[in-house]
C-alpha cells in the first residue's frame, strides 16, 4: 500500500484463499496421516491381499477426504472477467484488472488482480472473503469492507449478495449451500458406517451403504444446483459481464459420487454372482479357512480315550443255593 494524501486508503483485511484455506489443509493433513499410518502395515500383509488392501484403504480415504474437504472450499462456482473499472470510490482513476467471483457453501470470495499488478503506484492484489455461515453475518462483513475502504469492484460484487440487495442472491445461495452441506455430512456418516460393515462378514450391507453415500453426494449437488433455476442478477463492468459456472469442488464431488455408485453396484453384483471373489478381495475367505483349521485342532484327554476304547466287562451273577 502507498500513501494517499498522507494516509493509508486501505487497511489490512483477513483473507481466505478461494480454493484452499486453513481448514481444508488441516483436513487433507489428517487424512494423509491416516493413509501413512495404514501404509505402514503393508509389509505384514502377504500375497495379493496386499494389493487388495492398499486399493480398498486408499479408495476409502479419497472418498472421505473429498466429502469433508469440499465443505470448506470456495470454488463450487467460479467466474472471471477482465475489465477497465474504477479503483476507488469518488475517484475517476481507471485500472485494468481481472475480477473473480468464487462461491462456496459458506460464503463468497471476491478477487481483484491488476493487469499488470502494479498500477497507480499500488499493488492491486486482493482476495476478500464474505461468509454467510450460522456464526457469521454477511451484511456485517460487507459493512466492515466499506469501513476499511476496499476497492470499488470488490464492494460492487459483494453488494450483490447482501440481504438488502434486490437480486435476492444471498437467500438463494445461503439456503442451497446449507442443504448441500447437511447432505454431505450425512454422506460422511454413511461412509463411516460402510467402512465398519466391510470389516465384518456382511459385505452386501457395506455395498448398500456405499450406494447411499453416493446418493447423498448427488443430493448435495442437486441442492446446490437449485440456484440455477432462479434469475441470477447480472454483474456488469462496462460492456464486460462476470459470468460464473460450476467450479472444481462441484465436479470433484460429482466424480466421487459416481465412483461410489460404481463401487457399490460392483459389490452388490459380486455378492450375488461371485461371492468367493468378493470375499477374496476383502480378505475374508482366508480368515474363515484359518478359523476352520484352528477349530480342527482339538485337545483330547488320552485317559478319556483309553477308557472309551476298552470294552465294558460283563457283570457276573452269583447265585446262592437254597
Amino acid at each position: 500500500m502507498t500513501l494517499f494524501n498522507g494516509v493509508y486508503p486501505f487497511y489490512l483485511q483477513q483473507r481466505k484463499h478461494f480454493v484452499f484455506d486453513v481448514s481444508t489443509i488441516i483436513v487433507i493433513i489428517v487424512f494423509l496421516t491416516f493413509a501413512a499410518t495404514f501404509l505402514l502395515i503393508i509389509p505384514g500383509i502377504r500375497g495379493r491381499a496386499r494389493l487388495y488392501w492398499i486399493f480398498r484403504v486408499l479408495l476409502s480415504l479419497v472418498v472421505g477426504v473429498v466429502i469433508v474437504a469440499v465443505q470448506f472450499t470456495g470454488d463450487w462456482e467460479s467466474g472471471w472477467v477482465t475489465a477497465n473499472t474504477s479503483y476507488k470510490s469518488f475517484s475517476s482513476v481507471m485500472v485494468k484488472a481481472d475480477i473473480g467471483l468464487h462461491v462456496g457453501l459458506a460464503g463468497v470470495n471476491v478477487t481483484l488482480l491488476g493487469n499488470p499488478v502494479n498500477q497507480v503506484n499500488e499493488t492491486i492484489d486482493y482476495n476478500e472473503h464474505f461468509a454467510w455461515s450460522f456464526d457469521a453475518d454477511y451484511d456485517h462483513s460487507y459493512s466492515e469492507g466499506l469501513e476499511k475502504g476496499l476497492p470499488s469492484p470488490i464492494l460492487y460484487v459483494a453488494e450483490k449478495f447482501t440481504t438488502e440487495s434486490p437480486c435476492n442472491m444471498h437467500r438463494q445461495y445461503r439456503i442451497s449451500g446449507h442443504y448441500a452441506s447437511a447432505t454431505l455430512w450425512v454422506a460422511f456418516c454413511t461412509w463411516l458406517i460402510s467402512n465398519m460393515l466391510f470389516s465384518m462378514p456382511v459385505l452386501i450391507y457395506g455395498g448398500y451403504m456405499v450406494l447411499t453415500t453416493g446418493a447423498f453426494m448427488i443430493f448435495s449437488l442437486l441442492s446446490f444446483s437449485t440456484v440455477r433455476n432462479s434469475l441470477i442478477c447480472p454483474i456488469q463492468f462496462g460492456t464486460a459481464s462476470l459470468l460464473i459456472d460450476y467450479g472444481g469442488s462441484f465436479w470433484l464431488t460429482l466424480v466421487i459420487g459416481l465412483l461410489c455408485f460404481v463401487a457399490g453396484i460392483a459389490i452388490v453384483v459380486l455378492h450375488y454372482f461371485n461371492p468367493d471373489l468378493l470375499k477374496t478381495f476383502f480378505d475374508l475367505h482366508e480368515v474363515r479357512t484359518e478359523d476352520c483349521q484352528e477349530m480342527t485342532e482339538v485337545y483330547i484327554n488320552p485317559q478319556f480315550m483309553s477308557n472309551t476304547q476298552s470294552p465294558p466287562q460283563p457283570s457276573r451273577i452269583i447265585s446262592s443255593g437254597m
